[in-house]
């Protein structure tokens, strides 16, 4: 069976088809502009391949809740006309099939745990660090959803002395996503985050703020690994300052095998940037079977 996959962003649409063993048969994109212009576009493409279900990947917020009378719906997003849209119903009323639908980073995490470096394990998150900040939770094997989903970026994190930014959060004043985004490196240092790979002090700032988060995530929610995804952990010299300062804030309350090996422990993402696209076909997959 072929199935179908989106990955739903605020800035571009990516469409794939693929198999049930996560083989990617083709993959496209479309720009993010309005319901009306860009959904015909890509039911379309559903359309013309036959796919037997689709999954959904969705920036957020969304509504999760399947007893929700608005569940499937695109929520307080900013992005122009998507507010209130429900796409999952949008999708059954074009396609006819069986839809499955999460969060893009619960996407991006379910195809980690599916085909990538989370494959094994009961406990894990995902987190994405570019344009915004924002993360999956894996607890006992199962996706976390609670009242509506995590929002890992927007916890406060308080800001660092001798930071020379402030945060670009529209809400808070100091959450982890405002200090920390690729929007807040830009914003600090007046030059994007590919544009300072030389720059010490932009990483030596960069890491602490993102090795509070995960010893934070690391005692809350107890994982087995982390992985760090998205356009600002291209930047690999982070990792090895992250581990490092991870283990100062830790300082050895935690011991555990998994905090012994720092090096497999906070790790990059594993599926070349497809996690998400791959996660959003395991969505569809599943979505077929229920």
């Amino acid at each position: 069976m072929i199935y179908g996959a989106l990955e739903a962003g605020g800035t571009k649409m990516v469409c794939a088809i693929g198999d049930e063993n996560g083989n990617i048969k083709e993959q496209v994109k479309f720009p993010t502009l309005t319901p009306e212009e860009t959904m015909p576009q890509i039911f379309d493409y559903f359309k013309k391949n036959n796919v037997a279900a689709l999954g959904i990947g969705c920036f957020g917020p969304i509504d999760l809740i399947k007893e929700s009378p608005t569940y499937g719906s695109i929520t307080s997003t900013p992005k122009q006309g998507w507010s209130g849209y429900n796409i999952v119903n949008a999708a059954k009323e074009a396609l006819g099939v069986p839809v499955g639908f999460d969060t893009d980073v619960n996407g991006s995490l379910l195809g980690e745990m599916t085909w990538g470096c989370a494959k094994g394990l009961t406990d894990a998150i995902y987190l994405t660090i570019g344009t915004g900040i924002g993360g999956g939770v894996m607890s006992n094997g199962k996706l976390l959803h609670g009242m509506l989903h995590p929002e890992l970026g927007h916890f406060p994190i308080g800001i660092l002395p001798g930071d020379p930014g402030k945060s670009v959060c529209p809400y808070h004043d100091d959450c982890f996503e405002g200090l920390a985004s690729g929007p807040s490196i830009k914003a600090r240092w007046g030059k994007s985050a590919d544009q300072l790979a030389d720059n010490t002090e932009v990483w030596e700032l960069e890491s602490t703020y993102i090795a509070k988060a995960l010893a934070t995530y690391t005692v809350t929610l107890s994982p087995q690994k982390i992985i760090l995804g998205g356009g600002v952990m291209h930047q690999e010299q982070l990792f090895p300052l992250i581990r490092k300062k991870f283990k100062e804030v830790i300082n050895g309350y935690i011991k555990t095998k998994e905090l012994e090996d720092l090096d497999n422990f906070i790790v990059p993402a594993s599926l070349h940037d497809d996690q998400g696209i791959l996660g959003a076909l395991k969505l569809g997959i599943d979505a077929a079977n229920e």
